[in-house]
Parts: C-alpha cells; sequence; structure tokens
C-alpha cells in the first residue's frame, strides 16, 4: 500500500512564529503538499516539484484552498445539545441550561453518544483540534479521550472541577477533583496525541481547597494544560471579588493557587484590569478570545488591539455552547465585527493565524500543529470557496487568499468545507455519509 499521498490546491499557511501575520503568510496559487504517515513530508509549488514523488498518490483539489486544520481554543462538549437556548446571559445561563444539561454525563452511554456528535462536529466544520471542557463525571471525560482516540486527534481537554455554587449532584470535592484529574492525566496525558487539561470552571465554582488541590496537581505535572474562565462578565467579577477579597483581582486568585503559567488559557478576558494583562504577559498565559459567545450572552467586546499591545497571546475559539456555531470560519467572522465596534480592523490573515499558527505557538505546539510545515503532523482541511451560486458569484473576479478568507469569514458554513483531514486521515469528507446516519448509527 502506497503511504506518499500528494495533495494539489491552493496553499495558506504560517511557516513561523508572527507579530504581523498580514505579512509573514506564505501562499502557493498552484500548491504541492506530500504527505508520509501522518506527517507531512513537503509543501511547495506543484508544477516544479510534483515529479519528486513518483509513486505518490494525487488527489488533485485545483481551484480549493488548503489551510492547516483549525485550532478551536475554548469548547464545552456536554453543551453540545444546548447550542442556541434562548435569553440568558452568563450566571443565569449555567443555571438554567448548563447545570441541567451536564448531569446527563453520569452516564457513560449517553456521554459517549455526544462524543461521536461533538467530535464528527468539529471534523465537518474544518476543526482538527480542540481544547475541551467536559462535565464533572471522570466517566465522560474518558468517553471524550476515548472518542478523539479513535480518530487520532490532537486533543486537549480536562474534568471540569466544582465544588461549590452548583448543583448538589454536579459537585466534586477537593479531593475528589484532585484524584479524579490525576488519574485522568495518567491515563490520557500523551496517550498517542492527547493532551489533558486541569479544568477548574471558574473561580467562584471552585472552593480555596480545591484551587489549592488543583495548583499541587499542576505543580506535579509541570507539562499539562490549565483551562478556566476570565473577567467574561460584570456580575462575575464582582462576585469573585466577594468570594475572594484577599486577592488583588480575578486572575490574581488564579495566580495565588499556581494556576497561571504557559500552556494557561483563560476563556474570554473582556474586562481585564491593567494589572492583569501585564501579568498575563508575564507568564506567557494566552486568552481565548470567543466572539460568538461574547455577543449571544451580552458578555462584551473583547480588546484584540489591546491584547496585541500587551503583547499577550490570543486564540480564537466557538465556546460552543454559549457560542453560536462549530465553524471557525464563522467565529473569525464574527472576531472581525467585534474589531470593527471597537475601532479596529482584524486582517483576515491575522484571524487565520489566531485559529491556526498563532493558537499552536500559544499552547506550544507549534512542532506539531498549526502549519504546514515538514515534519508536523498531517492536519489540514480542504475549503471550496465556491460552494454555492453566491459564493461562487463573488469569487469569479476576486481570488487572492485575503478576499478569499475574508468572504469565507462572512459566507461560508460546513458547505465549504470539502474534506478534513487528521494525521494524514481523511476524518470528513462532503456528499458522504450525513450526521444524521452517523447519529442514528450511534443510538
Amino acid at each position: 500500500m502506497k503511504t506518499t499521498q500528494a495533495y494539489r490546491a491552493s496553499i495558506v499557511h504560517f511557516p513561523n512564529k508572527s507579530s504581523c501575520p498580514k505579512q509573514d503568510y506564505q501562499y502557493f496559487e498552484d500548491g504541492l503538499l506530500v504527505t508520509r504517515n501522518g506527517k507531512i513530508e513537503f509543501i511547495g509549488e506543484y508544477k516544479n516539484h510534483i515529479n519528486q514523488y513518483p509513486d505518490a498518490i494525487i488527489h488533485d483539489y485545483s481551484g480549493k484552498l488548503l489551510l492547516p486544520g483549525f485550532i478551536d481554543s475554548h469548547l464545552h462538549f456536554p453543551q453540545t445539545e444546548m447550542l442556541a437556548s434562548f435569553g440568558e446571559q452568563l450566571l443565569d445561563w449555567l443555571t438554567d441550561y448548563t447545570f441541567p444539561v451536564e448531569r446527563k454525563f453520569a452516564d457513560p452511554k449517553y456521554a459517549g453518544h455526544i462524543a461521536k456528535i461533538f467530535i464528527r462536529q468539529l471534523h465537518r466544520h474544518g476543526t482538527t483540534t480542540g481544547m475541551v471542557y467536559s462535565s464533572v463525571h471522570k466517566q465522560a471525560a474518558d468517553a471524550l479521550f476515548q472518542e478523539a482516540a479513535s480518530h487520532n486527534m490532537l486533543l486537549i481537554a480536562g474534568k471540569v472541577c466544582m465544588d461549590r455554587h452548583c448543583p448538589d449532584w454536579l459537585q466534586d470535592t477537593p479531593q475528589s477533583a484532585q484524584q479524579d484529574s490525576a488519574a485522568l492525566i495518567e491515563k490520557w496525558h500523551n496517550n498517542g496525541r492527547l493532551k489533558y487539561a486541569i479544568t477548574p470552571r471558574f473561580a467562584p465554582t471552585s472552593s480555596p481547597e480545591q484551587l489549592q488541590a488543583l495548583g499541587e496537581l499542576a505543580q506535579q505535572y509541570p507539562d499539562v494544560f490549565i483551562q478556566t474562565h476570565l473577567s467574561e462578565n460584570h456580575n462575575e467579577i464582582a462576585w469573585v471579588k466577594e468570594l475572594f477579597p484577599e486577592r488583588k483581582n480575578y486572575l490574581d486568585v488564579y495566580d495565588h493557587y499556581g494556576l497561571l503559567r504557559k500552556g494557561a488559557v483563560f476563556g474570554h478576558g473582556i474586562h481585564l484590569e491593567q494589572a492583569e494583562w501585564q501579568r498575563l504577559q508575564e507568564t506567557q498565559a494566552s486568552i481565548a478570545f470567543c466572539p460568538t459567545s461574547n455577543l449571544f450572552l451580552g458578555s462584551g467586546l473583547f480588546d484584540l488591539a489591546k491584547a496585541e499591545q500587551e503583547n499577550v497571546a490570543v486564540m480564537l475559539a466557538t465556546d460552543v455552547g454559549g457560542g453560536t456555531s462549530f465553524s471557525m470560519l464563522k467565529t473569525m467572522g464574527e472576531a472581525y465585527k467585534i474589531c470593527q465596534l471597537k475601532g479596529n480592523q482584524m486582517d483576515p490573515m491575522h484571524g487565520l493565524y489566531l485559529m491556526t499558527q498563532g493558537a499552536a505557538v500559544g499552547l506550544g505546539l507549534e512542532d506539531s500543529i498549526g502549519n504546514l510545515n515538514p515534519g508536523t503532523d498531517a492536519d489540514f482541511v480542504i475549503l471550496d470557496p465556491e460552494f454555492d451560486v453566491l459564493s461562487a458569484l463573488r469569487f469569479e473576479h476576486h481570488r487572492t487568499p485575503q478576499d478569499m478568507l475574508f468572504a469565507l469569514s462572512m459566507l461560508a458554513d460546513d458547505r465549504a468545507i470539502t474534506a478534513t483531514f487528521v494525521a494524514g486521515t481523511a476524518v470528513y469528507q462532503a456528499n458522504t455519509q450525513t450526521d444524521t446516519q452517523i447519529i442514528k448509527g450511534a443510538l
């Protein structure tokens, strides 16, 4: 069996860490990507190099756009089924929708069923890596990791930890949170391509004792990731100040308990104090910018220009189910609109960077994902710019990479995804088995 695969398409990626993605990208109008055994072997011009691979199986996607697989840096696996639930802000949203839904994940069979749907939705939208919150139940995290492993995905995930200010039937304890998280780390972290993230939901739902226990765990496992929420909502911030009056600010709660370092990703960060910006920069922690969620829940407008000014790493994220779509393309479009409302512009290349190489750099994973450099894992997506009549009309005369990406961020949905590849294997192809068939087959 031939293991060398060659893909012909227009190719865009960022080969290096960049402070100016608008200029530092690499584009091949008639490009060639060669993969072997799940890794990228070559990227360059098709006509000049295809003869170097006489034994390769050629996949001709001429006229289509090949990009690194998208990285979604903040989303909630148990909230898949509650997407687009009406009409609350953050704290009421948790009480009225999130907690009742997450109760179902005590059932391993149910968690496994939703895990199949969740991973499928990532793939059909071009997302090859997610940084994911599970529920409080250890067995739900197991189900998620098992499903990701079946596709050889690089997935970062963790069991949510919360021992107060939530229903009794969703609470763990400082001891169980530490023990269950440690067991999951031992089982799944660096198991194949999988990674673990220590996951306190947010400061109000973890007691000081639980945060202390999780900080000890972070010290014990210095290479695991950390994920939680930060300064999403004004009422939330006021609540944190009431619960932790001895701390200087919201971020200082996490800092005090040893949960602030490179590889820590904080969802939202909309309403930060100057001292918090400075501390994020000093520790090389990152912010997950979740535009559709911020708009849907009325939380506020993230200041991307301020983050750049303060040299704080930012990644794009859907935040499903507060976010309104699994599509990173749509998420990029909403990020552009938020920047417009803040009096700035987000160049389309900058937007692509924040959901590919920029996210990988923030996570310290750029040697594996986020770009198409030789030696990295072959995670990539094929987009069809002309996925319907309107998009075909739009691109009839304008096909620069910037123009295509910007228009796709406004017009595209999952219909624009022709195929998604994880470690060199097609995990989604348009016009094949439908999601409805897959869901029914899992029941």
